[in-house]
């Protein structure tokens, strides 16, 4: 089936949840009219649904391809991406001074959701670039933000994002890539990176890659990598594009999924050095390639929640039209599976984790846009910490979640699921690299323990499930059956959570390696009360609407049902969660190396 935006949930996310009549009174922010928003949603869910869409079974079919050094993308991909930057999408939140339309990142981001549900593998372009032109916006000297922002804001040129080698993995400290001064502002490069996404493609005039090497005199580990620019053609110093650079790329990875987008190996300085200008200082390199990294990671968990929401639309359309069993009831013909209950359980449970892991992305841009942009102090401070703590659950609950939703999908599908020319496997292969790149759901669930509960002792955490129990109180004071059922799952829910925070804060110095064991269960019990919460005060909402006689009554009531079913089957998790962390990582470290 062709991919719809959901427009409508998308709208009552911004507008009921995320404030976003609150954004679009920050400062900068004020072109976010709710007609504005409205329109700008509307046009990019046409472009994605008719112009990028139809391209997403064809790229996989056909992937991108390699030869003699030069990658030729999916057919219809390259006039897709000039038609991308001529609209303007690829500067929807980059500033108007370099050519962007200076919107909030709480509009971007539902536009980043449909890129992905329509194209996951086209989308990684824009996501990467993206990444590259907020490095820049951070770290660039005037000079260099001259030189590159407005020709990769338009879309005429795209962004890398360089950082993993063959030896090196996530380790970064192994990285061994070289930078060698030439006394000019300039260094050569040499070396080879590995899975560089969009590492060469023709979609683009140049291709501007942010390459993490190191100076001869540098010292051991991350403490000792420096950030370069090495565009693929080097630039005249009126602008124009000039000689090929010395970065080759010499093959591309055969992959499970997203097979369309073309994942690099680069090779750097084979011909007598690959010509790169420093960003910012020597050695500060990997703390600017956390900028972009940062900005990946919430992309990433938007293709979570888009490959979910795709997955989810074709599972339903799928169930409503499939004709297969008698109705348990007894009815006098076999029905279409939908009818079916386990059928419903299963795209219930796909519906409510799209929707809270959409809701919760839409409250966390939001808070980064107070967080940047809130005329006090003590307000951005308090919305960028809220912000951050939430990156990793965005990217690592989120990401888990649509490997889960594309497999109920196939499931859902039955025998005809595991067939490619239904399409539902594709949603299922491309998904789960998601879960793994821009760092592991590990990777994320590491930085959720120590960076973001255990410095500040739970400071964070703890206000933030305030903030669930004050939903929860609100919810048991209502005279809604559902509402009240809801606001019981969602105080236990809150209750294991503190739980946890308050264990990991106790016990990270004493037991590290237990706290560890059951990181990515606090990341995921993190992520199904805070989507939880989010669904609970969606179904508050709804049910003022409906007793107000405001809207549609049918969508109204279907958030109470989607939250009621997210409380009764995933809330109701977070116990185990909670038994698993605090008292399990004594299975998890039971097993000497040997008896594996």
């Amino acid at each position: 089936m062709p991919y719809v935006a959901p427009l409508k949930d998308m709208l009552f996310v911004l507008n009921e949840l995320a404030g976003m009549e609150q954004v679009a009174q920050l400062p900068g922010c004020e072109d976010a009219t709710a007609e504005t928003v409205e329109a700008v949603l509307h046009e990019h869910g046409k472009f994605c649904s008719e112009v990028l869409a139809p391209l997403n079974r064809s790229g996989d079919v056909e992937p991108s391809f390699w030869h003699d050094g030069q990658v030729t993308t999916s057919k219809g991909f390259k006039e897709a991406f000039k038609a991308f930057g001529e609209a303007g999408w690829m500067g929807l939140p980059h500033p108007v001074e370099f050519g962007g339309q200076g919107l909030p990142k709480t509009v971007a981001t539902p536009c980043i959701e449909m890129l992905n549900s329509a194209n996951l593998s086209f989308a990684l372009c824009p996501l990467l670039t993206d990444g590259a032109i907020e490095a820049f916006m951070t770290a660039g000297t005037e000079e260099q933000k001259n030189t590159y922002l407005e020709n990769m804001i338009s879309g005429k040129w795209t962004g890398t994002m360089n950082l993993t080698e063959p030896q090196a993995g996530s380790d970064l400290a192994l990285v061994r890539t070289r930078a060698v001064s030439q006394g000019d502002g300039t260094f050569k490069i040499f070396g080879t990176k590995i899975f560089i996404t969009y590492g060469e493609h023709d979609m683009a005039e140049n291709i501007i890659h942010l390459v993490l090497a190191r100076t001869p005199d540098a010292p051991e580990g991350v403490k000792g990598i420096s950030l370069f620019i090495v565009p693929k053609f080097l630039i005249n110093a009126d602008g124009t594009l000039g000689a090929r650079n010395d970065v080759q790329c010499v093959s591309l990875e055969h992959k499970l999924g997203i097979k369309a987008s073309p994942t690099a190996v680069l090779q750097f300085g084979d011909h007598g050095g690959a010509i790169g200008t420093l960003v910012g200082e020597e050695n500060r390199g990997l703390e600017y390639m956390f900028i972009m990294m940062n900005a990946a990671r919430f992309g990433v968990g938007m293709q979570g929640v888009g490959i979910a929401e795709r997955a989810y639309q074709k599972a339903a359309a799928f169930a409503k039209e499939r004709v297969q069993s008698r109705d348990l009831a007894g009815s006098a013909g076999a029905v279409t599976i939908i009818h079916h209950p386990d059928v419903r359980r299963m795209l219930m449970t796909m519906r409510s984790q799209t929707e809270a892991a959409r809701a919760l992305a839409y409250v966390a841009a939001a808070a980064s846009d107070v967080g940047h942009s809130h005329a006090d102090e003590a307000t951005r401070k308090e919305n960028q910490a809220f912000y951050e703590y939430l990156v990793p659950i965005v990217k690592g609950w989120s990401t888990e979640m649509a490997i889960d939703v594309a497999s109920n999908g196939v499931q859902v599908h039955g025998g005809m699921g595991f067939i490619e020319e239904t399409g539902a496997a594709q949603y299922y292969r491309d998904a789960r690299i998601l879960a793994i790149y821009e760092g592991t759901t590990a990777i994320q669930a590491n930085d959720l323990v120590g960076r973001k509960t255990a410095r500040d002792g739970g400071a964070v955490a703890n206000g933030i499930i305030a903030q669930v129990r004050y939903t929860h109180q609100q919810l048991a004071g209502s005279s809604n059956a559902d509402l009240i059922a809801i606001s019981k799952q969602l105080a236990l829910a809150a209750t294991a959570l503190e739980q946890v925070v308050g264990y990991v804060v106790a016990n990270v110095k004493s037991d590290i390696k237990g706290v560890f064991a059951g990181s990515v269960l606090y990341l995921k019990l993190a992520g199904i009360v805070l989507g939880g919460w989010q669904l609970g005060r969606a179904a508050l909402i709804a049910q003022e609407k409906l007793q107000s006689g405001q809207g549609d009554a049918s969508f109204y009531r279907a958030k109470i049902g989607t939250a009621r079913f997210f409380a009764d089957h995933i809330l109701a998790q977070a116990d185990a969660h909670r038994v698993a962390i605090i008292e399990g990582s004594a299975g998890v470290l039971a097993l000497t190396e040997d008896q594996f």
